[in-house]
């Protein structure tokens, strides 16, 4: 999604409907490798109703997990949570309230704690904050599989024809590497902490 010459990416806003802790941290960690592919620096916020443990509340804990289980498979990442919205993109939040967070500079790539949250915003992001969407573009499948939106434009198809080519091609890479390579690496989707499949 892009607004003012920023781009950001949003998620879980297609499948997930109520992501556990370990689907939250693959999202995370499957949001910032697309992120990468657009040739941005993702920093990663975790999104909640609550800042850093202010409020008490399993749905807040939740989060809070999947920051952890992130940190474990990922450690290079920059990522932090739970924060609020506000919090994650206004980087002055961050600096004079919570210094002690590792993400600086505003986050650019948002992981909602559920799909009401994600699709909402996205939605009203799209239709009367002036940003433009490009997607849902699925992410951790085998395949090269995306879907279009019922009344989807001409451009959003031909965006979303793009990156589906793209990932055709990386794919194809990705699977005469590891035929000519003696130990299977791991694939987009794998990672080295064991995670739950996502729900697809």
């Amino acid at each position: 999604m892009t607004r003012r010459g920023d781009m950001y990416f949003l998620a879980d806003c297609t499948v997930n409907i109520e992501p556990t802790a370990e689907d939250l941290a693959e999202i995370a960690i499957c949001a910032a490798q697309t992120a990468k592919r657009f040739n941005v620096t993702p920093r990663v916020a975790m999104l909640s109703f609550s800042n850093f443990g202010s409020t008490k509340h399993p749905l807040a804990e939740k989060v809070q997990r999947a920051v952890e289980l992130v940190r474990k498979a990922d450690p290079t990442l920059m990522i932090d949570g739970e924060m609020m919205a506000d919090t994650a993109v206004v980087p002055e939040i961050i600096e004079e309230t919570y210094p002690f967070s590792e993400l600086r500079g505003g986050a650019n790539v948002l992981i909602f704690p559920d799909l009401t949250s994600a699709n909402t915003c996205y939605k009203l992001l799209r239709r009367i904050g002036g940003a433009e969407a490009i997607g849902p573009i699925l992410m951790g499948m085998s395949k090269p599989v995306h879907v279009l939106q019922r009344g989807s434009e001409v451009e959003e198809i031909v965006n979303m024809a793009a990156i589906a080519v793209v990932d055709a091609q990386e794919t194809e890479a990705r699977l005469e590497r590891e035929a000519e390579s003696p130990t299977k690496p791991l694939s987009r989707g794998e990672h080295a902490l064991p995670l739950e499949p996502l729900r697809q």
